[in-house]
């Protein structure tokens, strides 16, 4: 099957021209305004669109093209997007690949050189939507868990490892690692996946509540006990039950949970009868169950009849790989929510996400990215939207890591102060222009994030090549 390219332009001569250099190859369609851009994408979901900025004959200062690319994203954001511009219209096209756009091409095309650029286009297309089909752990994604460090791929490898076997699992981490999210991971990777995956909090329901809502009742039991009822173990039969804050167990329920695990029988609330089940028990906590051992808050025996496999997620500031992609994660989940166009991270906000301590780990990242987005007005997050202050106290931060952060802030402000010209940084930074290429490579550092200049409000659109 011929991949689907959608042409979009106003001048009906060149979208015919194109569309008989590239039908050989491609299913090409074609669109003269945005509206009826929209109506094809909508329909073909192409892999490459191809955009001219400006969409108006009558008013050629009008980027009706920016509207339209967001809008494209916003429903497939793995669509690349070419945009294609006129000669005074470098700077909207270094904005919109900001927003999002594959590259762009500065008119007037020649179509061999386009071809190129959209079979590369159309390349890392289907790359990426052959990983995402065939592996869910492609990318910086495995079954909504983001990461991309060696420490949660190696998590990743721990779930399918452990996913196929039906031993308990105890999962320990502070709070907001996403413990919840690795439960789920394994339930959704193991055989069990088409069966009931139940969550408890064990902190969070009341001590006398606690027993009848694992465990059910039977009518009569106690005061307000007018019907038989399932409790959750009975519920996750055949399937998974997570006990997320197992620390928070008392002693009774420790006894009772220990025993199920013992002989994988149940009883309810007012009742002598056993009911043997199939459950798979993975629990959580973020406290220290030795300590608690050793203070006789928590059963050994238990502990150890949980931690037949034990996985401790790191935190957030151990595993600073994460916080970017997790970031974008975040920023593209909220702009979407609150129906704002698609927006980047400028590079002093990545730098403040990567000095910031996380106390609250991925739980406080998501809440600063969200209110962000909320508040901010401008096309590109800055360092001020995101209401952190850098961490001074720098006590408890690795060594090597505080060099290689201190390193890429100052690279990253002196291509900023700079424009992202390179020469110019190397002498502010006091070192040669080679050793600058050298830094930025080693870092992954994009030159091209410090010459773009971000919309404004108000801005006056550059005027159309005739």
């Amino acid at each position: 099957m011929r991949p689907k390219i959608l042409l979009v332009d106003d001048e009906e001569t060149f979208l015919r021209e194109m569309r008989r250099g590239l039908e050989a190859e491609y299913e090409v369609f074609t669109a003269s305004d945005e509206s009826k851009a929209l109506d094809s994408f909508e329909r073909e979901k192409a892999a490459v669109v191809t955009l001219d900025l400006s969409l108006s004959s009558v008013n050629p200062t009008d980027l009706g093209g920016l509207r339209l690319l967001e809008r494209i994203l916003h429903q497939e954001p793995s669509t690349r997007v070419i945009v294609l511009t006129g000669y005074n219209e470098r700077a909207a096209a270094s904005a919109a690949v900001r927003l999002g756009a594959f590259d762009y091409y500065q008119k007037p095309a020649r179509l061999e050189e386009l071809k190129v650029m959209i079979k590369r286009a159309c390349h890392i297309y289907q790359i990426f939507q052959h990983l995402h089909q065939t592996y869910p752990g492609s990318g910086n994604e495995f079954h909504g868990i983001i990461g991309r460090s060696k420490s949660m791929n190696d998590i990743f490898r721990f779930i399918e490892q452990v996913a196929l076997s039906d031993v308990s699992v105890l999962i320990s981490g502070e709070s907001g690692t996403g413990k919840e999210l690795v439960a789920t991971a394994i339930h959704r990777q193991s055989p069990r996946k088409d069966s009931p995956f139940i969550v408890v909090n064990c902190g969070a329901i009341p001590e006398n509540l606690l027993e009848s809502e694992l465990f059910g009742y039977e009518k009569g039991a106690f005061t307000g006990a007018y019907t038989q009822k399932r409790g959750k173990f009975e519920s996750a039969h055949k399937g998974t039950l997570f006990l997320d804050e197992i620390g928070e167990l008392v002693p009774t329920l420790q006894v009772k949970l220990l025993r199920f695990l013992q002989d994988r029988k149940i009883e309810r609330v007012g009742s002598n009868n056993a009911i043997e089940l199939d459950v798979r028990i993975i629990a959580a906590t973020n406290r220290d169950l030795k300590k608690d051992i050793e203070n006789r808050l928590f059963r050994e025996d238990l502990y150890y009849r949980l931690k037949v496999v034990p996985l401790e997620i790191p935190a957030l500031r151990e595993r600073k790989d994460d916080i970017e992609p997790l970031a974008q994660y975040f920023l593209t989940k909220y702009c979407r929510e609150n129906r704002k166009p698609f927006t980047s991270l400028s590079a002093e906000a990545k730098s403040t996400l990567t000095l910031h301590h996380w106390p609250g780990n991925v739980r406080e990242l998501e809440n600063v990215i969200s209110r962000a987005v909320v508040l901010s007005s401008y096309p590109i997050l800055r360092a001020s939207d995101l209401g952190l202050e850098l961490e001074r106290n720098l006590t408890n931060v690795n060594l090597k890591f505080a060099k290689k952060s201190i390193e890429i802030d100052y690279i990253k402000k002196a291509l900023a102060i700079n424009h992202g010209i390179v020469s110019r940084a190397a002498k502010d930074l006091g070192i040669s222009r080679v050793n600058l290429y050298e830094l930025i490579e080693k870092y992954k550092i994009r030159i091209q994030d410090f010459k773009v200049t971000p919309i404004r409000p108000k801005q006056e659109a550059p005027r159309r090549a005739s």
